[in-house]
């Protein structure tokens, strides 16, 4: 099958989880026996003039990439023209694709390529296949309440409507795209992100390094990983750590990720007086950051929204303890009890508890990590998800140009009860 995936991030452009994903399913599709084209684009900051599409195989997979119109455009200030500049662009190298070379699916991650998606789709007269990852709703706690939420809600309602086939990487999202988007929850697949467990173990000179750059004097080490929004909850996390510190005293907590909320959390380390209980260190290096995983005593995943959380399945395989919020796919990942202890989103006291126990009982602690571990193979192989993708894109028929009506816009908590999704 010819597969031509279409994502606004894949390595080395990471931005989330996200690269991570169709890096991942792409190099297994291939191994699969499927011939495929990602297209993606070059590095923020490039513009076409200096830097044309280029096409290249890598793991067997080309990857073609287009640079960034001349527009002068940025993601953090222009974000919808700089999205209508990155598809164009998609666009045009998609169909110059197409005179050589024609999919049996296309397959759209996320709202970001949408336009292209949907016009390469019916341009080749194949599926359109649309994974939704998260939504601009459940990153705002259901709210829509400016302008640029609302269009990029509009963005996802769009390719969530007019996909022939629509994946969610947990039920909880599922659940979420449906109510959103006015869908029938049972013609939604569901299909888990996965992880690859080599590699996640490093050298014991490594972590000893990593140990004696967080936590000299041996107290016990926190880890946060991921995006520094405020959905990631990591200002809960924070708000914890004075009561953690106070039952396990020195214990210190590292903060690694870039995003919107660093400086804001940077300041509430300091109203707190934790500012030397914690390190920021930014966006660190596989290496180093497995390192410093590894050395870490609880990795804790405080999430106010998660639409699945790969990152709790990362340290699984570092065989770490985990505390996770229950928020979204976390609490399809960790098992309270099992494989990691849960605590409900925004529960500061909780957190601290949780964190408590862990270090209180590491012994329980090991154990839990060890079955965490243990379950990867068989829920979460990459090479039993690319098989379930791939019947997906059999199964899709392509519907080709709709004549959709106007996304509903929820005037007020998309998730309340009382307002449902429109």
């Amino acid at each position: 099958m010819r597969v031509l995936l279409l994502s606004w991030e894949y390595p080395p452009v990471v931005v989330g989880g996200l690269a991570r994903h169709v890096h991942a399913l792409a190099r297994h599709l291939v191994a699969d026996g499927h011939d495929v084209t990602v297209l993606c684009r070059h590095v923020a900051g490039t513009d076409a003039g200096t830097h044309p599409t280029s096409h290249e195989v890598v793991d067997g997979v080309r990857v073609v990439r287009v640079a960034e119109d001349p527009m002068h455009l940025t993601f953090e200030r222009d974000l919808v023209a700089w999205t209508l500049s990155m598809g164009h662009a998609m666009a045009r190298a998609g169909h110059a694709l197409l005179g050589t070379w024609r999919p049996d699916v296309v397959h759209a991650h996320d709202w970001l390529v949408t336009q292209p998606a949907i016009g390469l789709a019916e341009a080749a007269g194949v599926p359109l296949v649309g994974t939704i990852h998260a939504t601009e709703a459940g990153r705002h706690s259901g709210w829509l309440s400016h302008p640029l939420n609302q269009q990029v809600h509009s963005a996802e309602w769009w390719l969530a409507n007019r996909s022939d086939a629509l994946i969610t990487c947990s039920h909880a999202m599922r659940r979420e795209v449906a109510q959103l988007f006015d869908l029938d929850a049972q013609t939604i697949s569901v299909i888990h992100n996965g992880i690859e467990e080599r590699g996640w173990q490093v050298p014991a000179e490594e972590v000893a390094t990593a140990r004696e750059r967080h936590s000299p004097d041996g107290a016990p080490l926190l880890l946060y990983f991921g995006r520094l929004e405020w959905e990631k909850g990591v200002q809960d996390l924070l708000g914890a750590l004075p009561e953690v510190r106070e039952r396990h005293p020195g214990t210190r907590l590292v903060v690694a990720g870039i995003g919107r909320h660093h400086d804001d959390l940077v300041e509430q380390a300091h109203t707190l007086g934790m500012a030397e209980a914690v390190d920021f260190v930014g966006h660190l290096p596989d290496l180093r950051l497995r390192a410093v995983l590894a050395a870490a005593d609880a990795v804790v995943l405080p999430s106010r929204y998660e639409p699945f959380g790969i990152v709790a399945l990362e340290a699984a395989a570092a065989r770490r303890p985990l505390v996770a919020s229950t928020a979204g796919g976390l609490g399809e990942v960790v098992i309270d009890g099992e494989t990691g202890l849960a605590f409900v989103p925004g529960d500061v006291p909780g957190i601290a508890n949780a964190v408590d126990a862990v270090l209180a009982d590491t012994g329980a602690a090991e154990r839990r990590a060890h079955a965490a571990q243990s379950r990867l193979a068989a829920d979460f192989d990459w090479a039993h998800i690319a098989t379930s993708t791939a019947e997906v894109y059999r199964g899709a028929r392509p519907g080709g140009p709709q004549d959709l009506h106007r996304p509903k816009i929820p005037t007020g908590n998309a998730f309340d009860p009382e307002h449902g999704a429109g």
